[in-house]
C-alpha cells in the first residue's frame, strides 16, 4: 500500500454511528430499541441490494423509509407517526463517530486525498457531513446516486476511482461493513476494515488488507507501510 494517493471512506456504519438515531430515541421507543435499530438497518440494506439486483433503482431516502416503516410494524410501532419522524429526523443527522473528525484531518496533513463514497444519496451526505463537521475535510462527497446502483456493485467502486483520478491500487478504501470491504477488495482497491465489534472475517473470496478496530488506527497503518 506504499502507493496509496487516496483514502475513500464508507459513511454510515463508518463515518457515522447509524445506531444514534434509534438510540438516542429509546426512551420513546421502549424496549424494542435495539431490536428496532438492527431491523431497521437490515432492512436498508438488503431493499438495496434487492433493488439493484432488480434494476429497480430507488435513492436511499426512500429504501430507508422504507426500511423503518417495516421495522416499526414488525415491533408493533406502526402508529407512532409522530416517533417515526423523530427517527427519520435523527438520521439525517447522525453523528459521527468520536474518531472521524481526527482521522480524517490527520490524513490530509499527510497528504491524502479524502473521500466519502456512499449509498446515501446526496443531500442525505450534505446533512451528515455538515451535521458531523466532517465537510470541510473532505475533497469529495460521492454519492451512488449519481450512476443509480448500490454499492458493492463494482461499477460503484469504478465511478469513485475515475471521477477522483485514481488507479485502483491507490487507494486505500476503508468500511465497517464487512460486505463493502468484500466488493471494495474484488475491484482492486486496498481495503481496509474498521472492526469495532470485533467480528469474524467475512467474504474470504475477496479479502481485505488490513483490519483495524478504529478509524484512529489508520493514519498510523499508513505511515508504517511507507516505511
Amino acid at each position: 500500500m506504499d502507493s496509496i494517493r487516496a483514502c475513500i471512506f464508507d459513511a454510515y456504519g463508518t463515518l457515522l454511528d447509524v445506531n444514534s438515531a434509534v438510540m438516542g430515541h429509546a426512551g420513546a421507543v421502549g424496549g424494542c430499541a435495539e431490536g428496532l435499530s438492527a431491523v431497521w438497518r437490515q432492512r436498508q440494506l438488503e431493499y438495496s441490494w434487492t433493488r439493484t439486483l432488480m434494476g429497480k433503482y430507488a435513492d436511499f431516502w426512500d429504501l430507508t423509509i422504507e426500511a423503518l416503516d417495516f421495522a416499526m410494524e414488525s415491533f408493533g410501532l406502526q402508529d407512532r407517526s409522530d416517533l417515526k419522524k423523530r427517527l427519520l429526523d435523527a438520521y439525517l443527522e447522525l453523528p459521527a463517530y468520536p474518531d472521524a473528525l481526527r482521522t480524517l484531518q490527520a490524513l490530509k496533513e499527510q497528504g491524502y486525498l479524502t473521500a466519502i463514497l456512499s449509498n446515501g444519496s446526496t443531500d442525505m451526505l450534505k446533512c451528515a457531513m455538515r451535521a458531523g463537521k466532517l465537510d470541510s475535510t473532505l475533497d469529495a462527497c460521492i454519492s451512488v446516486d449519481d450512476i443509480k446502483t448500490y454499492k458493492p456493485d463494482p461499477r460503484v467502486y469504478r465511478y469513485a476511482s475515475d471521477l477522483l483520478k485514481v488507479h485502483p491500487n491507490e487507494v486505500c478504501f476503508v468500511s465497517s461493513n464487512a460486505w463493502d470491504v468484500g466488493g471494495a477488495s474484488s475491484f482492486g482497491f486496498n481495503a481496509v476494515r474498521i472492526n469495532r465489534q470485533d467480528s469474524p472475517v467475512e467474504y474470504r473470496f475477496a479479502m481485505q488488507k488490513h483490519q483495524l478496530s478504529t478509524l484512529s488506527e489508520l493514519p498510523e497503518l499508513l505511515q508504517q507501510l511507507k516505511r
